[in-house]
């Protein structure tokens, strides 16, 4: 029987492990796929307080072995199914059952892709899906956003203030209002999708066809930022309630719906996300557990 059973090895899974271990809980972290989630995909990163700069897989690999050195449990292994109503929180993976008093879910979302078959090829190479983290990298240079209505224009402000020039893609109509009237160097393109992503090592071009005419368009970007949404991994949670997009529910101090259930990171309905708040969620959940338990 474990105190706390954490689902997820991102940076909220593991800051909550580091916590919990501290206050002498006897934890496990599950984690299905590779240590730091997402993280440990980008290339270097300049926004984590105590690091001027560092990679996305050094700083997971830190985080894991701070969580480890206190002892931390991690298997690898991917969860089957949850039973989470009970006062004994069962999880049970493709291999065996764990038994724990309360079960953190840091499972994480992943950001939709264009489904573009060179896509992975280009990640971190001048395509990214975190205008905030990653725009800096592209002052005064050429740039463009493709997104679904709301998810594209809240990038627009952000980017345009850094780019040289800004390309806003909206694969459906565009919402209400002219960008080009605000900011000179913004250029919108509606009912268009991204075709092909092109370049030699680096990404260097786009091409967009028109949805409505077909007709296509190549533009030299030196940066295209992705956001068509995300998607939570929250499908094996039954019984947790979950808001429209399918993000989990949770007060301020991570309680779900279910006693001594929390949610932490990117997979709960947080205004923000980046690595610093996923960790800040991460520690909030285990203080909450210890005060209540």
């Amino acid at each position: 029987m474990y105190d706390i059973i954490i689902i997820g090895a991102g940076p909220a899974g593991l800051s909550a492990g580091i916590y919990a271990l501290r206050a002498n809980k006897k934890v496990l972290i599950i984690e299905k796929s590779f240590i730091g989630g997402q993280v440990a995909l980008l290339g270097d990163i300049f926004n984590y307080p105590a690091f001027e700069q560092i990679d996305g897989f050094s700083l997971a690999q830190k985080m894991k072995q701070q969580a480890t050195k206190l002892g931390a449990e991690i298997v690898m292994q991917e969860v089957k199914s949850v039973n989470l109503t009970d006062k004994t929180k069962i999880v049970t993976t493709y291999s065996q059952s764990y038994e724990s008093k309360a079960v953190i879910i840091a499972t994480g979302a992943y950001s939709k892709p264009l489904n573009l078959p060179n896509e992975k090829e280009f990640f971190g190479k001048g395509l990214s899906y975190c205008a905030t983290c990653d725009g800096n990298f592209f002052k005064g240079k050429d740039v463009a956003i493709v997104g679904s209505g709301t998810n594209a224009l809240n990038d627009c402000s952000y980017l345009a203030n850094l780019a040289k020039n800004l390309y806003i893609i909206f694969t459906h109509d565009a919402p209400n209002f002219n960008a080009q009237n605000v900011l000179a160097n913004v250029k919108i393109f509606d009912n268009t999708n991204v075709k092909s992503i092109n370049g030699q090592g680096v990404l260097s071009e786009i091409c967009l066809e028109s949805k409505t005419d077909h007709s296509e368009k190549t533009l030299k970007v030196d940066g295209l930022f992705v956001n068509l949404g995300k998607k939570p991994y929250t499908h094996i949670f039954d019984g947790v309630a979950l808001n429209e997009a399918g993000y989990i529910i949770t007060d301020q101090n991570m309680r779900t719906n279910i006693k001594n259930v929390y949610a932490v990171g990117d997979v709960r309905n947080t205004p923000l996300k980046q690595i610093v708040t996923a960790c800040a969620d991460g520690a909030v959940a285990v203080s909450t557990f210890i005060a209540e338990n």
